[in-house]
């Protein structure tokens, strides 16, 4: 199995972050702005033509942990698992996000990754400015977008 990992700090308190993984409005300011569903229950996230993901929420702690279980979606993302794991530092709170289970080593994981880390900067910008850059106004990378 495989995994794809990152660390960032956001300059807000935790509670907050937690919100924008949380909510629907909140989720909607980073990651695609067609974003449904119940942030304590089931999640749908659509991309235009690019398809999309079904998440079941299973783990929520607040302003520590949000772990999603992908249920619908590309072949290679069902089954996966998508956690933010968030902790204080200072001023920082720190996401050590994980998106675990990958039954292998794929093209497709490379772009999943440089995107994942897209989406998170614009979870940092969302949260300490307002504004983020959610689907369809982030960053293309290539020509699976």
């Amino acid at each position: 199995m495989a995994d794809i990992l990152h660390r960032v700090g956001i300059t807000a308190p935790r509670d907050t972050v937690f919100q924008a993984l949380t909510t629907v409005d909140g989720l909607a300011g980073w990651w695609t702005t067609d974003t449904k569903g119940s942030g304590d229950d089931n999640l749908q996230f659509r991309f235009g033509d690019l398809g999309g993901f079904d998440m079941k929420v299973l783990e929520l702690q607040p302003g520590t942990r949000v772990r999603w279980e992908v249920v619908d979606g590309p072949e290679e993302w069902i089954g996966t698992t998508v956690t933010f794991a968030l902790k204080q530092e200072g001023e920082w709170t720190i996401i050590l996000f994980a998106h675990e289970g990958w039954r292998e080593r794929v093209e497709f994981m490379n772009h999943c990754s440089t995107k994942w880390a897209l989406f998170l900067m614009s979870l940092k910008s969302f949260v300490e400015t307002g504004t983020g850059a959610p689907h369809p106004d982030d960053v293309r990378i290539s020509d699976w977008h």
